[in-house]
């Protein structure tokens, strides 16, 4: 899940990636004969592309040979390159590798499909049975430059709060329900030796993934503002939210300023990681699995126990519910809502406008998306990940190293989340150990998330398509303000403060643009929701 950090507004996600490329056969550079170049933006974990058994599949069924451009780091930086040279690839494949934004401003770079359905039966039968998807794929002109996904089984959360069960027994203590009382049992854990291995000093009471300069994403406290009734999705992003169908931004919401007042108080007690601001996904993931047996992590969020804490360390863990910001609130609680960005994902494949080959290009998108090959691109070949019993019937299967856990495995051996993919409805599928523990480690959640109406308390990015001109203001405005907010957060947590600096941060703020976004967002929204009653 280290490609959960960052949400799919622009999310899908941050991790460290490294650039290589490589071929799973025939010789030269595409765009002409039956050879194509596809660039593809993989995940660090992910293996090369060579050794997938799918690719020969996908192949076979497009009759071509393809060349592959494994990229797995520095991809905006070498996207930008790509886009203000020219040499776009035959097809460019991978989940928000190419976004709304760069199609904005990019969008003549690449193939306008809209006329070429008939030669995707594939892609036509996605919108047929999904009309949403084909929304989502259509800009505003009406060009479908992109393919978007659909994977079916995600839980409606990404995020899970999990809380060292075992440390509580130990000390006598019960699962909190409120903020004062987490901060109680935070001091227990750090001041009492909770892992019982006779260092008071090594026990972090509470940690998150790491939270960039784009925004909020996975397993961040952005979902504290739920305890206070501040509907988000996606983790936050980049603070706009949809309330009783009003658009706004929590980055001036006097709720951000009480979460914000919270966390540095228990920074201040030092029941904070102190690396919570400048560790990488990677030192987060492995202090949160401990040392053996003992764990280092009192109260954190994740995708699942296993993959957050490891498989040893999983069982002390507790999902817990949200949290009250006060005893006897009337307020309802909620969290953040992940299942459009999760279960559509956008813009997975993509073809180049001076594609040399199109036909052959047209075969390679249509083959992604062949009930088969999408289960294999998603977790994994058949035998060593998947076991097919039927036309309609698969079985993910426990990673062959006997080590990994389900999430990593997946991973590490197939393209998964970042692939083109189209789970039919009509399909049975024994799931995968951690996907099925994320479903049920959303049961504390979910009276949450029902408090949430999800017509008037989420913002559904993924289906609203907005103009060029619109997205190039969004992102101008949206940088400036992301250079005030995402610095403030790092310095009021640890350093305190946002009592008396939140007036003037609130016009440095407003200065930047965003409530002139946000009547832009309200104004897609309303025409969303009009033509959904």
């Amino acid at each position: 899940m280290a490609s959960r950090t960052r949400s799919w507004c622009g999310v899908v996600l941050a991790s460290a990636l490294a650039l290589t490329a490589c071929s799973s056969g025939g010789d030269g550079e595409g765009g002409g004969g039956n050879t194509l170049r596809v660039l593809v933006l993989k995940h660090a974990l992910t293996g090369p592309m060579k050794d997938m058994a799918w690719v020969a599949e996908l192949e076979k069924k497009a009759n071509v040979k393809i060349t592959w451009e494994e990229v797995s780091a520095d991809w905006d930086q070498k996207k930008s390159a790509m886009l203000a040279a020219g040499d776009v690839p035959d097809l460019v494949v991978g989940t928000n590798a190419i976004t709304n934004s760069d199609l904005a401003t990019f969008g003549t770079a690449f193939e306008d499909l809209k006329d070429d359905l008939g030669k995707l039966p594939n892609v036509k039968a996605l919108f047929d049975a999904k009309p949403e998807l084909r929304a989502m794929a259509t800009r505003t002109g009406g060009e479908i430059y992109t393919v978007p996904g659909y994977k079916r089984f995600w839980p409606q959360t990404v995020t899970h709060q999990y809380i060292n069960k075992k440390w509580l027994d130990e000390l006598g203590l019960k699962t909190p329900t409120t903020w004062d009382e987490l901060y109680d049992v935070l001091v227990a854990f750090k001041e009492k030796d909770a892992n019982g291995n006779g260092d008071p000093d090594d026990e972090i009471p509470m940690d998150w993934s790491p939270v960039d300069t784009g925004g909020f994403g996975y397993f961040q406290p952005s979902v504290l503002l739920g305890s206070l009734g501040l509907p988000i999705s996606a983790g936050g992003g980049q603070g706009y939210f949809v309330e009783d169908g009003k658009v706004r931004n929590f980055f001036v919401d006097d709720r951000y300023k009480r979460v914000i007042e919270f966390l540095h108080k228990c920074f201040a007690a030092g029941l904070i990681s102190k690396d919570v601001m400048t560790q990488d996904y990677t030192g987060y993931q492995s202090v949160g699995r401990g040392q053996g047996d003992v764990a280092k992590v009192g109260f954190s969020w994740g995708w699942t126990a296993s993959d957050r804490f490891g498989a040893q360390l999983a069982g002390q863990y507790r999902a817990t519910a949200p949290l009250l910001a006060e005893a006897g609130q009337s307020t309802p609680t909620t969290w953040t809502y992940d299942s459009y960005g999760e279960n559509f994902p956008a813009n997975q494949i993509a073809m180049s406008a001076s594609t040399g080959n199109k036909d052959a290009a047209l075969r390679v998108i249509n083959a992604f998306y062949d009930q088969d090959i999408s289960i294999q691109v998603l977790f994994g070949q058949f035998g060593r990940n998947i076991t097919k019993a039927g036309d309609k019937e698969y079985k993910v299967l426990p990673p062959a190293d006997g080590k990994s856990d389900p999430s990593s495995w997946k991973w590490t051996t197939t393209l998964a989340d970042n692939g083109p993919t189209w789970i039919r409805d009509d399909i049975e599928v024994t799931l995968p150990t951690d996907l099925q523990e994320a479903v049920d480690q959303s049961e504390p959640l979910l009276p949450s998330i029902k408090n949430m109406d999800l017509k008037r308390d989420v913002f559904p990015a993924q289906f609203i398509q907005m103009s060029a001109e619109d997205l190039t203001t969004l992102s101008t405005s949206n940088q400036t303000m992301l250079s005030i907010t995402q610095p403030k957060f790092a310095q009021w947590i640890t350093k305190g403060g946002v009592a008396g600096e939140w007036d003037a941060y609130v016009r440095q703020v407003n200065g930047s643009g965003m409530p002139a976004n946000v009547a832009t967002l309200q104004r897609y929204y309303d025409k969303y929701a009009a033509q959904r009653s």
